[in-house]
């Protein structure tokens, strides 16, 4: 009897080291094919992403926003807005990461090339959050992501604590060039920057990010700070924010204007997408709503 539980007990730990091999192979089999993955990133938020979880990539965009020094000497596969689609095919991908807010634009062009494109939502923080803490999932980056996840948090609680007394009055706009700019609700990323900062966004949205400007509707709002966004082409969008508030006569009208609250944001701490400079972000817009606090 004895000797039969001792072999039944042999058999069981013979079993146990069996599957805790299996398990342990599967492990570092599918690490290493994380690993060998090859990644393309369409955009710059994307690509810093990536470079905080120290994972490599084989295609970045063409940008003037800075990339990461680990990224400079990685295949260029265009513009953000309008990436070479027959570049991407000809590095042979594994996995291309694009913005959510570009799926229609980017859809049908990769699907002729027949590349797989895996969208990410950056709308918000805590889009962004998830985004970390599936990609370090994905890639075996787990403690990055981690880290990373923890600085937002901190910079989210530090912000919080300045808060204090009404909610300042919010106008974001975001530049375009050669087409001036659009307004940015509380369901774009920097809406909800302004949210986590205790500002109220004036143009508010349950679905909508972007609305385009008009003259009567604008004449209603009063902001008291007014955000303008350098999107895209710096040089060409200040000059075209400069030449609108000096021209359209409803500008001067602004609480924001005449107290001289009108910040322009630049890269690579603003951008439309939510990026791994939040905590510089929010810190610098935080001083911005409440400057005497």
């Amino acid at each position: 009897m004895r000797k039969r539980k001792g072999l039944i007990t042999g058999l069981i730990i013979f079993l146990l080291v069996i599957i805790g091999a299996a398990i342990g192979g599967k492990y570092f089999i599918d690490k290493k094919v994380a690993e060998n993955e090859r990644i393309v990133a369409t955009s710059a938020a994307i690509t810093d992403i990536f470079a905080k979880l120290d994972i490599k990539l084989v295609g970045v965009p063409q940008t003037q926003a800075k990339l990461p020094a680990r990224y400079q000497n990685v295949e260029k596969i265009g513009s953000p807005m309008k990436p070479s689609v027959e570049k991407i095919a000809s590095l042979n991908p594994t996995q291309v990461y694009a913005v959510s807010t570009l799926k229609d634009q980017y859809n049908e062009s990769f699907k002729k090339q027949s590349v797989d494109v895996t969208y990410l939502k950056l709308d918000s923080v805590a889009q962004l959050k998830a985004t970390l803490t599936s990609l370090g999932k994905k890639y075996y980056r787990q403690k990055q992501a981690e880290t990373q996840i923890s600085m937002i948090d901190q910079a989210i609680s530090r912000a919080k604590k300045r808060i204090s007394g009404r909610a300042p009055k919010v106008l974001i706009l975001m530049g375009l060039p050669g087409a001036n700019y659009m307004i940015l609700t509380n369901k774009s990323y920097l809406g909800n920057l302004v949210e986590l900062a205790g500002g109220k966004n004036v143009y508010q949205s349950k679905q909508q990010i972007y609305l385009s400007p008009s003259n009567d509707s604008l004449a209603t709002k009063n902001p008291d700070v007014i955000l303008r966004l350098e999107h895209a082409l710096p040089n060409v969008t200040l000059p075209q924010f400069k030449a609108e508030f000096r021209k359209n006569s409803v500008w001067k009208h602004m609480k924001a204007v005449k107290d001289k609250r009108v910040y322009d944001l630049q890269q690579p701490d603003f951008n439309a997408s939510a990026n791994m400079n939040v905590p510089r972000a929010l810190n610098k817009l935080s001083y911005w709503l409440y400057p005497k606090k």
